[in-house]
């Protein structure tokens, strides 16, 4: 009994011992398949993750360097505004003690109110379409007819209802008079865009100023021109030498005929000498004859000027003989000159507008919308931006942002929401303006309403506002501030940011050094505005771009209420930027082609672009590889 006990323990001492084994060398086992299952995971994800390091975009860097600057509070601050970036409110508190201005604690105060009231107002926006107001509707005029007195009663102002179309004229009958000191004597012809944006000039879309006793040539002349958002274009010039056979006709016709000085005459119609007159007689030649017309306009002479709306521009005939003629400028359609001014020294008989169009143009200005789904802005990105560009806006710049929207805010960078584009608009006067403005903000998603009503001297809280959505709403590298009537070519706004080492703070644009206040005039600055005899270098307001940190700085400040404010915003940005420099370097990058006016070939920015030159700047910009700017106004 006792021998089969103990060889049953042997027996079941060695299965344990065989059971033990067997698992000790199944865990190696497993511990080996883990261990090799380990190191092929190990050296497949060294290389992804070093693909995704080698991929990551520039802007992604610095928004994980600028996300380890920020203290835990601002941290909060910046997940905060990441998940409220659908808002269409600026996220920079206005606070209406913080600054002793009455203009500026009342525009906070009236624009809280404002937009208080407008938010508890129903949208109508169904099912992602926005209800688009009713065309206007009613009969236009064929023609239009006025007296003289009648015109000067109206103030020297005729208005056209529907704008003019192919084949339209207009015919003016008056008589140019002596001027009072005799010194000159000149008037004033212009076609001018009435259903404009309330608060702004007219544009002038054509300028017709007949000179009859001249201005430094001496010499009676024409001068025929545009104007938009005060900015004129390329004057022509008609002195009386007729346009050279190589230059371009308009509808065929020259755009200056020839004629001879006037009352006085002219001294290009030299009297033949006598040795030139025996020498064609014994040369046999016979005299060419030709005829000279006198200049179109004579002092206290009735004249019947005719101005027709040609194919490719505008026509003028005096007494039933061509004149000149002015081509079309990119920027301006016939439907746009809803009025006619003649002013100066000229008394006018009538005034007789025919062939008009007799149908009604689209002149509301939020009938410039285009509510498609594909204008809408894009999601902002989950990291940071490497350029975010802030445009400034007014309320009822409509056809601007539209047509901002239609053009350069379609390039691939921001279609792709690696470079981001806002619109920064305050509160208008009229509530319709807003209502509408609420609408176009909910629909296309890429407006920032700053809530205070919209003031000259206050627009630089647009511009502090875009620092703040650039700091803490995109976490941007580099913050760019533009109008909406400037052109971006954001690939080569791009190229400069990155020309700047990365740990450099920067200051991009058209830089101005030692300008001065002008102390007279409609600009005029105050000594209580700007105690200073000089401003500080400031780069020009329609394009700049500052680093993240010097925005930060300027965000910062404001919120401590230690930002010294000044109406020029951007004579502003150049004190704020002096005053940040003042403890970390900042490199200052000057370049004329941020342009300040209009246009220059190779442009990073252009300006003073009307909505039909910015589609027209980006349809070029497709079709060629170097930048083109349009005809000139």
């Amino acid at each position: 009994m006792m021998m089969t006990t103990t060889k049953r323990a042997r027996t079941t001492t060695k299965v344990q011992n065989l059971f033990f084994s067997l698992c000790r060398q199944r865990s190696f086992h497993i511990l080996i398949i883990i261990a090799v299952f380990y190191v092929l995971l190990f050296t497949l994800e060294i290389p992804f993750v070093f693909n995704k390091t080698a991929a990551a975009t520039r802007s992604e860097r610095n928004a994980l360097e600028q996300q380890q600057q920020l203290q835990p509070s601002q941290t909060t601050q910046l997940t905060r505004h990441r998940n409220n970036h659908n808002l269409i409110l600026s996220g920079l508190v206005l606070n209406d003690a913080a600054f002793e201005s009455e203009v500026y604690q009342s525009a906070c105060r009236v624009g809280k109110r404002v937009w208080e009231e407008l938010q508890l107002a129903k949208t109508p926006v169904q099912n992602g379409v926005v209800l688009k107001p009713e065309n206007l509707t009613g009969l236009c005029p064929r023609s239009v007819w006025v007296t003289g007195s009648d015109f000067v009663g109206n103030g020297s102002l005729l208005v056209i209802p529907c704008g003019l179309t192919l084949g339209s004229h207009i015919t003016v009958v008056g008589k140019p008079l002596r001027d009072g000191d005799g010194k000159k004597s000149q008037f004033v012809m212009e076609l001018q865009g009435l259903k404009t944006v309330e608060g702004e000039e007219p544009p002038r879309i054509l300028h017709f100023n007949p000179r009859l006793k001249g201005d430094w040539s001496g010499k009676p002349v024409i001068e025929l021109n545009t104007c938009y958002r005060m900015q004129w274009g390329t004057s022509l010039r008609c002195d009386g030498w007729k346009s050279r056979a190589d230059q371009d006709t308009v509808d065929g016709l020259v755009k200056c005929e020839k004629w001879i000085g006037g009352e006085s005459g002219d001294d290009r119609q030299a009297v033949e000498s006598k040795s030139e007159w025996w020498l064609k007689r014994l040369i046999g030649r016979t005299k060419k004859v030709t005829v000279d017309w006198p200049f179109p306009f004579n002092e206290n002479k009735l004249f019947v000027l005719t101005l027709s709306a040609g194919l490719e521009g505008y026509h003028f005939n005096d007494d039933g003989r061509h004149v000149a003629s002015f081509p079309y400028r990119t920027g301006f359609t016939l439907e746009d000159a809803t009025g006619l001014t003649v002013k100066g020294n000229i008394d006018v008989h009538s005034i007789f507008a025919a062939s008009l169009p007799s149908t009604h143009p689209s002149i509301s200005p939020q009938q410039h919308l285009d509510f498609s789904t594909r204008w809408r802005a894009p999601p902002l990105p989950e990291f940071g931006v490497e350029l975010f560009i802030g445009i400034l806006s007014a309320g009822n710049h409509f056809a601007e942002r539209m047509a901002v929207r239609k053009s350069w805010m379609q390039h691939s960078l921001i279609k792709s929401s690696e470079v981001v584009a806002r619109f920064f608009v305050a509160l208008h006067q009229k509530i319709e303006i807003n209502s509408e403005l609420k609408k176009e903000a909910e629909f296309f998603g890429d407006i920032v309403i700053v809530p205070y009503m919209d003031n000259y001297d206050l627009v630089v809280l647009k511009t502090v506002a875009i620092c703040e959505y650039g700091v803490h709403t995109v976490a941007a590298g580099n913050i760019m501030k533009g109008d909406d009537d400037t052109f971006v070519r954001v690939d080569a706004v791009i190229n400069e940011v990155r020309n700047v080492p990365d740990s450099m703070s920067s200051y991009i644009g058209n830089i101005n050094y030692y300008h001065k206040p002008l102390r007279h005039g409609k600009w005029a600055v105050t000594y209580e505005e700007w105690p200073e005899e000089d401003y500080p270098p400031y780069a020009n307001g329609p394009g700049y771009i500052l680093s993240y940190d010097i925005a930060h700085y300027i965000v910062s400040e404001f919120e401590k209420h230690k930002l010294r404010l000044f109406k020029m915003e951007d004579v502003s940005m150049g004190m704020w930027v002096e005053q940040f420099n003042s403890t970390k370097p900042v490199h200052y990058s000057h370049s004329l082609k941020f342009c300040q006016f209009g246009c220059i070939e190779g442009y990073y920015t252009a300006h003073y672009q009307s909505p039909r030159q910015m589609m027209c700047l980006w349809d070029k910009l497709q079709r060629h590889t170097s930048p083109q700017c349009c005809n000139m106004r």
